[in-house]
């Protein structure tokens, strides 16, 4: 081990993981209830300590699987927290996370284990160290991004209907929208593709399946193509 930097002062470092998943009516939110000090019995974020042989990356990565089992998923860094007297146990600086999962991906077992439970976005219990407003920042991080890229697909089944499309961004933002332009406006995209094949639990008629063509997306955005959804 190099004696560089032997005079500074040493901290951990963590990382904290908000997970979302869509139920088909609600954005939710993965919470576990702590077993362990300190704030045991207390909500969390999912979390754990960077190892010395990974990146922070990888450690995100590894705090995801260890919950939900799933490796592959969207995971981009939101932001550090470093208040000196966050963590009650030591000085932590936290770099936090934010995920979006198929909620139907998961590992049941790995929920159990952890008493991981999912809590709709809009009521969910008071959270543990700086917690609740990483959940904020988080919600409002993927706000900003829904509208102009179209990470939703990641909590989507891979083929949807429009209506469906229309209940996730709608629980995103929490508000309703107009069916006739909302769905004027995704189909302009053209980055949905229509399938001979039809939903028909929820209404006599049925509505069409689509699935997004990634590769067509990729092709769009390599000729300055804008995803823009303002409606």
């Amino acid at each position: 081990m190099s004696s560089y930097y032997k005079e500074h002062e040493k901290f951990y470092v963590a990382v904290d993981i908000i997970i979302f998943g869509f139920d088909g009516e609600r954005l939710n939110l993965l919470l576990i209830k702590r077993n362990f000090p300190p704030s045991k019995g207390k909500w969390s974020l999912m979390g754990g300590f960077l190892k010395n042989y990974e990146s922070l990356d990888q450690a995100a990565e590894r705090v995801l699987y260890t919950l939900t089992g799933l490796n592959n998923v969207f995971l981009e860094q939101l932001q550090a927290y470093g208040n000196i007297y966050r963590d009650p146990g030591e000085r932590v600086i936290s770099i936090a996370y934010y995920a979006l999962i198929k909620i139907d991906d998961y590992d049941e077992n790995l929920l159990e284990k952890h008493n991981a439970h999912w809590y709709p976005i809009t009521d969910f219990p008071s959270l543990i160290f700086d917690h609740n407003n990483m959940v904020k920042r988080a919600i409002a991080r993927l706000r900003r991004k829904a509208k102009t890229q179209p990470i939703g697909f990641e909590m989507l089944p891979a083929k949807i209907t429009i209506p469906q499309l229309q209940k996730l961004y709608e629980a995103i933002y929490l508000k309703k929208f107009d069916k006739r332009n909302f769905r004027k406006k995704i189909l302009s995209y053209n980055v949905l593709e229509k399938l001979d094949e039809k939903e028909k639990e929820t209404s006599k008629k049925g509505a069409y399946y689509y699935y997004f063509n990634e590769r067509k997306y990729s092709q769009l955005l390599e000729n300055g193509y804008s995803f823009n959804v303002n409606i």
